[in-house]
């Protein structure tokens, strides 16, 4: 006999009716209002602007307002009829405001409403409020050059008795980390504290311990600020944007329930740190005429490969920005959009709206782009399609998990793509890593040890047989080698390190890859062909920045094996 759940019954029929009301108001919003759709389930809401329209006033005309961004306030609402836009737009005006009208569900108005009665329960929500003043952190930031800055503010805030210590804490945290270029904020509950900690350069570093009480509120403010439940102790993500200037940085937060409390990771997403010149990403000369040129052709698949936190978006936006002219249409599909690029058309995929990187690749096709950014090819059907359009008059940019530029043509046949398409499609293969630079005021040279003499001998016995000159890379092929190590000074934090470069290798679909390419070859045997393009390896680009002082050979060794090819 068969079990009927009415619960599970009547929730899937919620759904569906939730599912339709937004079909519906998306087909309206078009063809009846001249309207952009938009669904708030999934957006963090900024609350600042519900500061525009009361809570009382919102349920009654039934809006929502739900961004703010410089004097531009963006509305939601369920019946746009002309009478009401005018009226909002009226009273906008009169506060200085300018605003920009979307069409939305019933359903998504009322997680806006509910963030109104959130923040009326939340203590302190006017003055100190739950928002982050981008005049505040300016202000912060000046008295904060180095983290030991941090860690004294820190201190000092938590030593105050003042009604709005948290605010307090949680601005001197994000002008801190915003002013030393960290990446990530971490705040930890451990069994009888709370740990902060930033990540700088890619590796965290402790600012400071406290009381599991100060945690306890950080954590509330952070979801506030966030959009997420208060009360629910499971995973979350949020975010949330600080004005700097006239630059937007988003705070992109998730937490994870732990043993101790919730784990809270705020990535911080400064414009500024994405804004990479090509020519400063760490690609050598020959490689970087060689790229030069493939990114200018009008078609082919141009493949970045390496582990997550590798760099791969910076140097797929490095590439944008350089072949960015009006004269070309520009499209990428990104899982989620973390920078915004001017003159670039951005669009996001949605896994529950059926917004997948195949669904985003095909409708962007029919936009008729010049260039097709794909965040990631991850099976089969998306691999084609980036195949077909590279074949079709388009440049298409992506990236791809494999540990080495050898390893992409196998992973392609592995996915399933016929290999005699990928010859006339797949135009360069990169692979990357990152890894620190020594500080330039503070770095040691040293007399390379017996045992380091030798790894470096190996690779540069590699560079000479594969007939590269080393009067390119600046280096002698013969010792003593001198080698730099990281000391730790005031301008790197006491760190021995500042800032990051890429090492890099590239193998280009030339007439000898083109030859073995129907054979199925190992990553080995690709290897061995690519040798004769001319095109340092990981290892050897390391080697060469390790022996130019850029980097340190314990930096290199923790991204490349040294010793072996």
């Amino acid at each position: 006999m068969t079990d009927f759940d009415e619960e599970k019954q009547n929730k899937k029929l919620d759904d569906l009716r939730k599912e339709e009301e937004e079909q519906l108001v998306a087909s309206l919003a078009e063809s009846k209002y001249g309207l952009p759709y938009i669904d708030l389930y999934r957006l963090g809401i900024d609350n600042e602007s519900l500061r525009a329209i009361s809570h009382e006033d919102a349920e009654k005309m039934k809006v929502a307002p739900f961004k703010l961004f410089g004097k531009n306030i963006y509305i939601a609402v369920r019946s746009p009829n002309p009478e009401l836009l005018g009226s909002l737009k009226d009273s906008m005006e009169r506060h200085n405001l300018v605003p920009t009208f979307y069409m939305a569900s019933n359903a998504s108005l009322q997680k806006v409403w509910d963030r109104y009665r959130e923040l009326s329960m939340a203590e302190s929500s006017k003055v100190g409020g739950l928002d982050i003043s981008g005049e505040v952190l300016r202000d912060t930031a000046k008295n904060i050059e180095h983290m030991q800055d941090i860690e004294k503010l820190v201190i000092q805030a938590l030593e105050g008795n003042k009604i709005h210590k948290i605010s307090r804490l949680l601005e001197i945290i994000l002008a801190g980390a915003i002013a030393i270029r960290a990446s990530d904020i971490h705040i930890e509950p451990e069994k009888d504290r709370g740990r902060l900690r930033l990540r700088l350069d890619g590796v965290l570093q402790d600012v400071n311990f406290f009381g599991l009480d100060i945690y306890r509120l950080l954590n509330s403010r952070i979801k506030l600020l966030s959009g997420m439940k208060l009360t629910a102790n499971v995973a979350q993500d949020g975010r949330f944007s600080i004005m700097e200037e006239k630059e937007e940085i988003s705070i992109r937060t998730s937490l994870i329930p732990g043993a101790y409390g919730e784990s809270i990771v705020m990535r911080i997403l400064d414009p500024k740190s994405i804004q990479v010149k090509l020519e400063e990403i760490g690609i050598e000369p020959y490689l970087f005429s060689i790229i030069e040129q493939e990114i200018a052709k009008p078609n082919g698949l141009i493949l970045v490969t390496g582990p997550t936190g590798s760099g791969k978006t910076t140097t797929l936006y490095a590439f944008l920005r350089r072949i960015y002219s009006p004269e070309i249409k520009i499209i990428t599909i990104e899982d989620p959009i973390e920078y915004h690029l001017t003159g670039v058309t951005q669009t996001q995929t949605n896994d529950e709206r059926g917004y997948t990187f195949i669904e985003g690749l095909r409708s962007a096709l029919r936009q008729d782009p010049d260039v097709v950014m794909v965040g990631e090819i991850r099976d089969r059907e998306t691999a084609e399609i980036a195949i077909q359009a590279s074949l079709t008059g388009h440049i298409v940019f992506s990236t791809l998990h494999t540990n080495n530029s050898a390893g992409v043509i196998p992973r392609l046949i592995d996915l399933g793509v016929n290999p005699k398409i990928m010859v006339s499609a797949l135009s360069l293969s990169i692979a990357q890593r990152l890894v620190r630079k020594l500080c330039q005021f503070c770095k040691k040279e040293n007399e390379a040890s017996a045992e380091d003499t030798k790894t470096i001998q190996v690779v540069l016995d590699s560079i000479k047989s594969e007939g590269k000159n080393f009067l390119n890379y600046n280096i002698k092929p013969e010792g003593p080698f001198k080698v730099f190590s990281p000391v730790g000074c005031d301008k790197c934090n006491k760190i021995g390190y500042k800032g990051r470069i890429g090492i890099f290798e590239a193998i280009k679909t030339d007439e000898s890859i083109e030859k073995i390419i129907n054979e199925n070859p190992s990553e080995r045997e690709i290897k061995k062909v690519a040798h004769n393009q001319g095109i340092l390896s990981m290892r050897q680009d390391g080697m060469v920045k390790i022996l130019n002082g850029i980097t340190s050979i314990a930096e290199v060794q923790s991204v490349v094996d040294l010793k072996e090819e």
